[in-house]
């Protein structure tokens, strides 16, 4: 059994010494089942002598046979055969008086439903299997060929009616309870072992049928009947998850929407088949064909084979469709599901199939990863081709950052896929990044804040992650230069780089690759974002409260006071009808930058009014130049960053 061949649906797979030896008789061709029924119909005289035989003489006709048999294979001279007895020709009639019964029941499986006939008819079998392989040791005589053409005649009657039983039990049970097809491992309707689409009892059935048919030397429309139906089978379980092949030029022709929904259930029945499908399958045909293990080994492989291909061939199609970002998801869901495919197939098959098989997937999981690395990459052209000239209102953050941190975050979920075939496509990273890097490991930021340096260590994924990172922190920094405010353009860097943080920070495995020390050098980066924009809007109002040159001749010079206030009054009105425009929209961001402001500027105006207002408060417009109390100022900062243009209020008194 070793030479079987991998497809058991080739004419002559399974053919043994004695099935070839069949083709030199000079027998009449197997006849329709159905005329052995008309025949004898037309023969009562015969059916009833046989009839007679069959009652009476069953077990004295069996014996002879055994013993003419045990005649044949003694003899040591095959040139001198021993005369054929008259049993011969009455066995053959009884054998086919017991399947001219079978055909008259009306059910459409005639096999097991009387259970003595059923085990009488198997040994029959047996018995007319070694007769034949017996009378062929002898050269064609006078004496034996009438013989060996009659008991050959009568051998394929039964393997005819044999394997048509095979099949009607194959068919008919799977069509009468087909929703068994996709039960958990393990598990059955009545809590027995569990069979694709059959039952216990049917499969015992099948297993005498497999055992009477490869012992007789009919491998080969055995198992041809069997893959054929399982294949059918099989194909109905696909379609039952709503699985349907599809073309190539189909798949090329499909928008994303559709395509996707397509890959979806492609998952599903790839998922099905390596938990569910391909153990059950496995377990019936170990099953059917028990007694020859290396049979049921490459019937299942051939099946297994056969699915697989139709597998990978809609994935070898998907992975030809255009590249786009929205993609990479899918085709990490697609590498993880073959990936957990191989240990199912490598388990079931055959050592060479499944060695072959697994190879097969590997091969067509290591395309999907190839084309996902491709898109990973194309996030930089992503990044660099977005060169919107027109700032977000408010200096919020900017759409761009948002899509590529939460793609960043969603594609790190698949951070150990990604690990994988990042190590393992490391040319292709060099590839698809030769035209869009510089060369250098480091990129200085145009405002002169940081450089970043990156490990010696990183892994190839983590490299690219801090690469995408990095791009969009100089797209970021492009962006800002279109806002003319400089304090406005801190606000922007300064959305965008908590942003990333807070991204970062919210996901371990996005964290787990840049490390600590990067993180906290970005920390600073915004910490410095933050001062800049403290200096640039409130260093240049504190210069309205100090207290040089204030007083001249040793007393306190009112024309420069009134316009120390005047101009505090103006330039703080006029920051806060800005910046109450603009947007900070993380809550604790806000929070630190009002709590920062008024920490800077309240202690410094009390201060000053503290000091001052007494030279004023006695004048007629006192109010003109001290408009605002210390609380006053702190209640208007409150409405900083808001995204909202607030009135000024009333000063408290």
């Amino acid at each position: 059994m070793e030479k079987i061949h991998h497809s058991a649906e080739k004419s002559g797979s399974f053919i043994s010494r004695h099935t070839r030896r069949k083709s030199d008789i000079t027998s009449p061709k197997t006849p329709d089942l159905f005329s052995i029924d008309e025949k004898l119909d037309n023969d009562t005289l015969w059916r009833e002598n046989v009839e007679d035989v069959d009652d009476h003489n069953v077990h004295q006709v069996s014996e002879d046979i055994d013993r003419f048999t045990d005649t044949l294979s003694a003899v040591d001279d095959k040139s001198n055969p021993p005369e054929v007895p008259d049993a011969v020709e009455t066995f053959s009639k009884i054998v086919e008086s017991r399947i001219v019964k079978y055909y008259s029941s009306n059910s459409r499986s005639k096999f097991g439903k009387m259970t003595e006939e059923d085990s009488f008819f198997l040994e029959a079998v047996r018995r007319i299997s070694k007769l034949t392989t017996a009378l062929c040791d002898f050269p064609s005589s006078s004496s034996t060929t009438p013989a060996l053409n009659r008991m050959s005649m009568v051998l394929q009657r039964a393997m005819a009616f044999l394997e048509e039983e095979f099949r009607d039990l194959l068919e008919e049970s799977r069509s009468s309870d087909s929703d068994r097809c996709v039960l958990p491992e393990g598990e059955s309707a009545d809590g027995g072992e569990a069979f694709p689409a059959y039952s216990p009892e049917v499969v015992t059935k099948m297993t005498r049928i497999a055992v009477a048919m490869v012992s007789s030397g009919y491998e080969t429309e055995c198992c041809q009947v069997y893959s054929v139906s399982r294949r059918n089978a099989f194909n109905e379980a696909l379609k039952s998850l709503e699985f349907d092949t599809i073309s190539i030029d189909d798949v090329q022709r499909m928008q994303w929407e559709p395509l996707e929904r397509e890959i979806s259930k492609w998952i599903k029945v790839v998922k099905q088949c390596a938990a569910v499908l391909f153990p059950g399958e496995r377990r019936l045909c170990d099953a059917v064909f028990s007694e020859n293990p290396s049979i049921s080994v490459i019937l299942f492989s051939n099946l297994a084979r056969a699915v697989v291909i139709q597998v990978l061939n809609f994935a070898d199609a998907v992975v030809l469709t255009p590249r786009s970002a929205e993609k990479l998801f899918k085709y990490l869901d697609m590498h993880e599901t073959l990936r957990e495919m191989i240990p199912a197939v490598k388990s079931s098959c055959s050592e060479d199939s499944g060695h072959e098989l697994t190879a097969e997937i590997s091969a067509a999981g290591d395309r999907i990863g190839e084309a996902a690395v491709y898109i990973f990459c194309d996030l930089e052209n992503s990044i660099k081709g977005d060169t919107a000239k027109t700032p977000v209102p408010g200096g919020a953050i900017h759409p761009l950052t948002r899509y590529v941190m939460n793609y960043l975050k969603y594609a790190c979920e698949y951070k150990d896929t990604l690990e994988q075939i990042f190590q393992k496509h490391k040319a292709v990273i060099r590839s698809a990044s030769s035209s869009k890097s510089d060369g250098s490991d480091q990129r200085e930021s145009p405002h002169n804040h940081r450089m970043v340096k990156k490990s010696s260590s990183s892994s190839p994924f983590a490299t690219q992650l801090m690469t995408v990172t990095e791009l969009l922190d100089e797209n970021l920094d492009s962006k800002s230069r279109l806002y003319k405010d400089h304090s406005l353009q801190c606000i922007f860097l300064m959305n965008n780089g908590r942003y990333m943080l807070q991204k970062i920070k919210g996901s371990s495995e996005i964290l787990q690759l840049v490390g600590d020390t990067w993180y906290r050098m970005r920390s600073t980066v915004v910490r410095q974002y933050h001062k800049n924009y403290q200096r640039e809007t409130w260093g240049k109002l504190l210069q309205c409260l100090r207290h040089e040159g204030l007083q001249v001749n040793g007393k306190v010079y009112k024309p420069i006071l009134k316009d120390r206030f005047k101009s505090f009054n103006l330039m703080f009105e006029d920051i806060h009808k800005t910046q109450s425009t603009w947007v900070v929209s993380d809550e604790q961001l806000q929070s630190e930058l009002r709590v920062s402001v008024s920490a800077v500027v309240i202690p410094a105006y009390r201060s000053f009014l503290g000091r001052f207002k007494q030279y004023l408060e006695s004048g007629k417009q006192a109010e003109k130049y001290i408009k605002y109390q210390p609380e006053d100022i702190e209640t208007l900062i409150e409405g900083l960053f808001d995204g909202n243009p607030n009135s000024m209020g009333r000063r408290r008194t």
